[in-house]
Order: C-alpha cells, then sequence, then structure tokens
C-alpha cells in the first residue's frame, strides 16, 4: 500500500513542471502570439497597429527584448532581441502608413505580414523563438521538465509493481 501511494504522489508531482510549462504556453499565446497572429491577419493598419501594440506592450513587460531562448548554443531563430527589433519596426511602418495611399497601406501589411510570419511544411505559422514562454529560465525548466518525466516513470512503476502485488 506504501508503494501505491508513493507511486501515486511521484506521479502528481510529476506533473507540476510540465502542466506549468503549458500554462506559461498558453498565457504567452492569449497575452502577445494571439495579439501578432491578427496584426499578420489585419486588413486595415488601424486594425494591425492596435494589436501589435498589445503585444509589444506585453513583450516589454516581460522583457523579452534580448537574449535568445536556446540552452546549449545560440541560434538566430532563437534571437529575442532580433525578433522585438523587427516588432518595432513593423509597429513603426504601420504608425507611418495611417495617412498613405490605400496601395502604401495594402503593401505595408503584406510587408508586416511576411516580416511576421513563415510559411513551412505545415502552412503560415508565427515567426516567434522557441521557448520564449519560459524566457529567461529556460534551463532551469528544461532540467525541471526533465526531472518531472522521470518522476512520472517512477510512479507509473511504482503505481504498476504495488497493482501486480494485490
Amino acid at each position: 500500500m506504501k508503494k501505491l501511494l508513493l507511486g501515486i504522489a511521484l506521479f502528481v508531482v510529476g506533473l507540476i513542471a510540465p502542466t506549468v510549462c503549458i500554462v506559461k504556453s498558453i498565457k504567452f499565446d492569449q497575452q502577445c502570439a494571439g495579439y501578432l497572429k491578427q496584426v499578420a491577419d489585419a486588413n486595415t493598419p488601424e486594425i494591425a497597429l492596435d494589436r501589435i501594440t498589445v503585444a509589444i506592450d506585453y513583450v516589454d513587460a516581460n522583457n523579452l527584448t534580448e537574449g535568445y531562448t536556446s540552452i546549449l548554443w545560440r541560434t538566430e531563430d532563437e534571437n529575442i532581441g532580433f525578433w522585438y527589433q523587427n516588432l518595432l519596426a513593423c509597429k513603426d511602418e504601420l504608425t507611418n502608413c495611417v495617412d498613405g495611399t490605400q496601395l502604401e497601406k495594402s503593401n505595408v501589411l503584406m510587408k508586416v505580414r511576411e516580416s511576421l510570419t513563415d510559411n513551412g511544411e505545415k502552412g503560415t505559422r508565427l515567426t516567434i523563438p522557441g521557448g520564449i514562454s519560459r524566457y529567461p529560465n529556460n534551463l532551469l525548466w528544461g532540467i525541471l521538465r526533465a526531472l518531472s518525466y522521470l518522476l512520472l516513470i517512477a510512479g507509473f512503476i511504482l503505481i504498476l509493481i504495488s497493482l501486480d502485488e494485490l
């Protein structure tokens, strides 16, 4: 019976770090990435400017303005500084074209969309540094998630062993 309780406890504790990472990712999607998606989909510079301002305010408030999300080596697809500067440049483009002609507005909207998205095998997706929802503690969260998976496995094994003994 003790093995069963210990197995359940390990299993439950092992769920904590992955759950927190999922919640952090959802929070980032709701408060930043979702707005950037709307910027890319916007039909007018005014709508896009409103949405990108919300996203940039979130980025500024959470100090996501420089650094890399990578743990082992730096790659440019994880360069937060470049991504942030690109967001600011998109905002400037949108601000400057609000009073422009329809053609200028359309060109800027296309340019912003191309800056914020990539076309891949799975279609169009936002260009966002991977792991940004866990930044600046990506190493800590990586270690915690690895330990969590070990706890999940150990808990599952203990549960199976204790059920065999019943």
